[in-house]
């Protein structure tokens, strides 16, 4: 079958979807820019998020040079020709393309800022239109960059072990960048809280506090351009799953090429139906946003089902029943199933953290009894919270695994497609996400540059949105890294049994691999815990520094001096790179050495420890930090007491303790164990 077609539809599509993001953002500056008081701080904040990418970016060469060196040389002496070359090119390619994803929606995050604040003069709608516009700009860029290199690999190489490079480049670099980023926003989030809002007193965006421009940077850098990086992460991760079981069933005769390519496909359909459904997402006068965002997540759903629905048809009547050149329904079930599947959890995610819904108000009710009694609640509703995400995750599986044998297909493929399904709506859900960190910097130029009342209200009203749909988008993350990650852990099964040219089978009554589970299984605790302690120490010297500024200069209380700013963005910057090393360290080096000290069998059960408790650990804390931040704003909208309430200082607290938790651990465990599984897939024929 010939399958260029489908390359160059890659090509196409992808090129498209890039073009679309550049044309969305050259829309969105010919917004208006609001009076030089709110530019005056917009270029605060494009600054500091500038300084910080260009730190973080000058790290990540550096560090993709040296590992692109040691691939050279490692995978130099494969029987393929110049395939450490390949290699290292196809890993730096990687790296390059995420960074780029990440660095288009940040640069247009800083943009939109300011000018969905001046929008709100006029309306919700307005507002909402300009940061869902810009939050598209990445949307579209990320998988348009994706598509497009993925294609293009595929097409000069035809060698799927050359794309899981690219794929390793990306995902380590979202790790670096989702976790410095996480660092850097909730170090100046916990230190602007605490001493502004629990000791002196001060709104959340009061211009007088020494840390807001650092918090308001931390959102760009930690939830556009880290999280932008973390989901291309898990969107290419997924599609190379698929394809690396495609390539191996098909090297054994099992399934036709159309099954390698086939994932590739999938995501082309996933860019269609994103520019068909997002110019239909809009706030009416009378609307609320977060329904707008729900909608366009159901509708693109609903178009992608149908569209490829259609698709299926038109190939397999155009084969004429040649089961070379058609395709089974297993495979659509199996992609549908994870996109419902998908759906469901990122909705079961919005009932635990919307304060529309009971967990977040009985949180914000408690809190009146104080920190102990919010702390409590919110921990017990964040354990609930995992249960319905896995029951879905194990729904999916099981449906994508029996759907695809009964159609004759190798059953954990159909899991592999039930992650693509699940991740091609990744348009639509980073349009989502990024709509989020832009309304939260809207209200807080809208604040400190002496915006109306009316006009701080109507940007809190999308920043409540935001944050819900920012919560949604970490649960459909985490769940699609779960499904993306058991695809890879068949994978990697795969390349050893190929190497090694006997089935691969893993014992849990081997001493080795029950070792390899429980080094696995401490992991995702270990590294959580690093990630929370680096904010913790970046806390603790930012409010030292806020509190000498306070005690140095009282005017700035009066508001009669403007604060040094600068200083909070360095101490933020400077720790967040300093703390990198270790979650690194974790994510690369230590699964090589269970590998090679103790075997695939030890690897593999190392790969399955890290995979379950890393799952159970990013939903607990993703979700429970998203209820404590809704709990507190829910009081802050005047309920329970209101701002500066018992109610409310204990709520503030619970918050500091969600932030790191939703933030920065939290999201940064999907990308963990994705990146240790494509590390032990990659060196796979060498261990």
């Amino acid at each position: 079958m010939n399958t260029n077609i489908w390359l160059y539809a890659g090509l196409v599509f992808g090129a498209l979807s890039i073009l679309a993001a550049l044309a969305t953002y050259r829309n969105v500056l010919q917004y208006d820019p609001g009076s030089a008081r709110a530019q005056e701080i917009a270029g605060w904040i494009r600054a500091g998020a500038s300084t910080y990418l260009k730190l973080l970016y000058n790290t990540l060469i550096a560090i993709s040079i040296i590992l692109g060196i040691i691939l050279a040389v490692v995978f130099s002496g494969m029987e393929k020709q110049n395939h450490g070359l390949m290699t290292a090119a196809a890993f730096a390619f990687g790296a390059l393309c995420s960074a780029l994803a990440g660095w288009l929606g940040m640069k247009v995050a800083v943009e939109a800022n300011v000018r969905t604040a001046v929008a709100c003069k006029e309306g919700i709608p307005q507002g909402f239109n300009v940061a869902f516009k810009a939050g598209s700009v990445m949307g579209l860029a990320m998988v348009g960059v994706a598509v497009f290199g993925m294609s293009l690999l595929y097409l000069i190489w035809r060698d799927v072990e050359i794309i899981l490079s690219f794929s390793f480049g990306a995902s380590l670099l979202a790790l670096l960048a989702k976790a410095g980023g996480g660092i850097y926003t909730k170090t100046a989030d916990i230190a602007a809280d605490l001493v502004g809002k629990v000791e002196v007193g001060i709104p959340e965006d009061d211009p007088r506090n020494p840390a807001v421009i650092a918090d308001n940077v931390g959102d760009n850098v930690g939830d556009v351009a880290g999280m932008g990086a973390d989901i291309f992460d898990s969107y290419v991760a997924a599609v190379v799953a698929s394809m690396l079981l495609g390539a191996s069933f098909f090297a054994s005769g099992k399934v036709g090429i159309q099954y390698v390519l086939l994932p590739l496909l999938l995501c082309v359909i996933g860019i269609i139906a994103t520019f068909i459904g997002l110019p239909f997402v809009r706030v009416g006068k009378d609307d609320k946003p977060g329904r707008a965002l729900n909608f366009s997540t159901v509708f693109t759903c609903i178009l992608f089902a149908v569209l490829s629905t259609i698709f299926f048809v038109v190939v397999n009547a155009l084969s004429g029943g040649d089961p070379s050149k058609s395709l089974n329904w297993g495979a659509l079930i199996s992609t549908v199933a994870g996109l419902l599947i998908g759906v469901i959890i990122g909705f079961t995610t919005d009932y635990f953290t919307n304060d529309e819904h009971s967990p977040v108000r009985q949180v914000a009710k408690i809190s009146g009894s104080g920190t102990g009694l919010t702390i409590i609640t919110g921990f017990s509703y964040g354990l609930i919270s995992i249960a319905p995400a896995i029951v879905g995750i194990v729904a999916a599986m099981i449906t994508a695994y029996l759907s695809s044998q009964a159609f004759g297909l190798p059953g954990i493929y159909g899991v592999g497609l039930a992650a693509v399904g699940m991740l091609s709506l990744t348009g639509s859900v980073v349009s989502n996400d990024a709509y989020g960190p832009i309304v939260d910097n809207a209200k807080g130029i809208a604040e400190m540059s002496g915006m109306s009342h009316e006009v701080v209200d109507r940007a809190d009203v999308l920043d409540s949105a935001g944050n819900t749909a920012k919560a949604i988008t970490k649960g459909f993350s985490i769940s699609a890294a779960a499904l993306t990650v058991l695809a890879m852990f068949a994978a990697y099964s795969e390349v050893i049994s190929t190497y090694s040219q006997k089935d691969f089978m893993l014992d849990l009554l081997d001493p080795l691999v029950l070792a390899g589970v429980l080094l696995g299984c401490v992991v995702p605790a270990l590294f959580s815990a690093l990630l929370m302690l680096s904010v913790t120490k970046n806390a603790f010297t930012m409010i030292e520094e806020i509190r000498r500024q306070f005690k140095a200069e009282p005017g700035i209380l009066k508001g009669t001096v403007l604060p040094d700013y600068t200083q909070c963005v360095a101490i933020a910057s400077s720790g967040a790179l300093k703390a990198l090393i270790g979650p690194a360290f974790l994510a690369v080096v230590f699964p090589l050495l269970v590998g090679f000290i103790l075997g695939p069998g030890a690897l593999g059960g190392f790969l399955g420890g890290a995979i379950f408790t890393g799952v159970v650990f990013a939903l607990l804390m993703s979700n429970a930090g998203g209820l404590w931040d809704n709990g507190k704003k829910y009081i802050e909208a005047g309920n329970f007491g209101g701002s500066g309430s018992e109610a409310h200082k204990a709520a503030v607290v619970g918050d500091t303790v969600g932030d790191p938790f939703k933030d920065t651990a939290g999201p940064s465990l999907n990308t963990l164990i994705t990146v240790m599984s494509l590390v032990s897939s990659l060196f796979a024929p060498l261990i």
